[in-house]
């Protein structure tokens, strides 16, 4: 990014607007949409402004991990197309892809968002895995807030697949059982640019930021998981008026869920 554009962001940030016109603590336009594709057993599409994820659960019964034998499996995977974004490449999962995968993944963990316990079929044996498979249909910026918000509203749509006696499933036949989904943990990124904090960045106020921090909460503003991005520090203050912020702007995306 020319330091001239980076100038003129925060020039624009210091007389209370962004260069669209938005206040610094203001989201774009969110909607939700459930069930997006039948070949998923649950799936949900987040478009805030142009930045539009898909993102699709899918259920099998694996053996369960050796050190939780008696919890279910969980596993995200981030797949950045190259269609969303000309930053984006095809082939591995850039750094990118991945960040955003364990950062996801750390809300739904630290939350305990899904009762894991109740995916045991038979312990040490037989458990449900949970796979959970995010995609970018088209990025401008934020897609961090974008993947957590779809991964959380396809795992509320999610419904089990029918199985038979000897545990074959029958992914065409869906049942009304919903996964165990105690909690619902909204994550919010929270961006520094210059002295000012910002939500919801466009990719050119991304380039031009110093920091970040995405912060999981809960109903009740509970913290669950924070992760800290970006090349320069952050001061306790700091991170004091971040996390604030996202607690604050966690209620109004948890609301687009209903």
């Amino acid at each position: 990014m020319s330091n001239d554009l980076r100038t003129h962001i925060i020039e624009t940030l210091e007389k209370g607007a962004r260069l669209d016109g938005r206040k610094a603590d203001e989201y774009r336009n969110v909607e939700v949409t459930y069930s997006v594709t039948k070949n998923a057993e649950g799936s949900a599409k987040v478009v805030i402004g142009d930045t539009e994820v898909i993102v699709g659960v899918k259920l099998a019964i694996e053996t369960p991990y050796p050190d939780t034998p008696d919890n279910g499996n969980l596993m995200v995977n981030a797949e950045l197309l190259p269609l969303s974004s000309p930053n984006f490449d095809p082939g591995p999962p850039s750094i990118q892809a991945i960040e955003i995968a364990r950062v996801v993944d750390r809300g739904i963990r630290e939350s305990k968002a899904i009762d894991t316990k109740k995916l045991c079929i038979k312990k040490a044996e037989k458990v449900w895995s949970v796979m959970i498979d995010i995609i970018s249909i088209n990025d401008d910026g934020n897609l961090f807030d974008a993947a957590s918000l779809a991964t959380i509203a396809a795992l509320k749509d999610t419904k089990f697949p029918k199985v038979s006696k000897d545990h074959e499933i029958d992914y065409k036949t869906k049942t009304k059982d919903s996964l165990p989904l105690s909690k619902e943990p909204i994550e919010v990124t929270v961006w520094k640019v210059g002295d000012h904090l910002i939500v919801d960045p466009t990719p050119d106020e991304e380039k031009g930021s110093d920091g970040r921090l995405t912060t999981a909460s809960l109903s009740d503003k509970e913290l669950c998981a924070m992760q800290k991005g970006g090349d320069f520090p952050l001061t306790s203050d700091e991170i004091g008026k971040m996390v604030d912020l996202a607690t604050k702007k966690a209620q109004d995306l948890r609301s687009k869920l209903s």
